[in-house]
């Protein structure tokens, strides 16, 4: 078996010099802010992971579920001969869909984009095995980065967009990203997006501040990837997880709260950071949707709803629309 060939489209700009950039910019705030992306070093991946198996954390299981018995239903609506994944990490549901688009004699081109090379060769190396018929072609890049050009024929794509990560962009910022996916589709490519729903507040609580305290450390980790990164002093014990329902905006929010003051440093950008007992930053917003109002914004970037599918609870959804 040839090596998978990695086509590398990440930004030219060093991925600690935007670490940097989203440090002094969201800690100089108020309220004091951290992107939730750079939760995701290897120890933050793992134990997202282990999220994603708790009891309490509904989406990742009522999601695949929902593509376990909707891909044909998928394929049917959108008979890709390329499908993409944005965000890609094991690309495990997204098998679902390899599955349904693909048979004895239909080739499929899957393209899994991710800024982790190393996630990406492995996932790719899987898949290949798996499915024969199946060409694989990954993609190293942030997908808040320019999507254009992308692989495969024009009105035979399929954009994977899982998971309810559309749901960490406010409402302004998710926008603009749905209509720079729109940009990037020719008319007849479809969007499949997963997005988690508005439900009990009690339940939504559960589920971001977990028995187990699994969330709490994943929250906390992203301090320990700025002192790793950024040469940092912040002891992430000096702070507890907050999980709280934000009414008005209809979204979870993920906090860090101060136990006392705090004076630390990172040393690697010279930056010096203050914050007083009690004080917290915010590290996730996650907003829960109406099917509705999230077929409106899909709309108005471009992107007409063709179907949505959702569990019997009416937990999560998966929508699929068109260019």
């Amino acid at each position: 078996m040839t090596a998978i060939h990695v086509v590398d489209r990440s930004s030219k700009v060093p991925v600690l010099e935007r670490l940097a950039q989203d440090v002094r910019a969201g800690l100089s705030s108020t309220p004091p802010t951290l992107p939730p992306k750079w939760f995701y070093d290897e120890k933050g991946s793992l134990l997202f992971d282990e999220i994603t198996q708790l009891e309490e954390y509904y989406p990742s299981r009522t999601e695949e579920q929902i593509l376990r018995d909707h891909a044909p239903d998928i394929a049917s609506l959108c008979p890709a001969t390329t499908l993409i994944e944005l965000g890609a990490g094991t690309s495990r549901k997204t098998r679902l869909l390899i599955e349904a688009l693909t048979g004895p004699d239909r080739p499929l081109q899957f393209v899994p984009l991710d800024v982790s090379t190393e996630i990406l060769v492995a996932s790719a190396t899987r898949i290949r095995a798996d499915y024969p018929t199946v060409s694989v072609s990954p993609v190293v890049a942030d997908f808040d980065d320019d999507l254009s050009p992308l692989p495969g024929d024009d009105g035979h794509r399929l954009f994977a967009f899982l998971g309810s990560t559309i749901g960490n962009y406010p409402k302004p910022a998710r926008a603009i990203f749905l209509g720079r996916i729109a940009q990037a589709l020719a008319p007849g490519d479809c969007l499949l997006l997963g997005a988690d729903l508005v439900k009990s507040p009690a339940r939504l609580i559960a589920a971001y501040d977990d028995r187990e305290g699994v969330t709490a450390a994943f929250n906390r980790n992203v301090l320990s990837v700025l002192n790793a990164q950024l040469d940092g002093d912040i002891d992430p014990d000096d702070f507890e997880h907050v999980a709280r329902w934000n009414e008005a905006e209809e979204r979870m929010e993920m906090w860090l709260r101060a136990r006392h003051p705090i004076t630390a440093r990172l040393a690697a950008i010279d930056f010096h950071w203050t914050l007083p007992a009690g004080g917290e930053v915010l590290t996730e917003t996650s907003a829960k949707f109406r099917v509705p109002g999230l077929h409106t914004e899909l709309a108005a970037a471009g992107l007409e709803p063709v179907r949505t599918w959702c569990d019997a609870a009416d937990d999560f959804s998966v929508t699929l629309a068109r260019r």
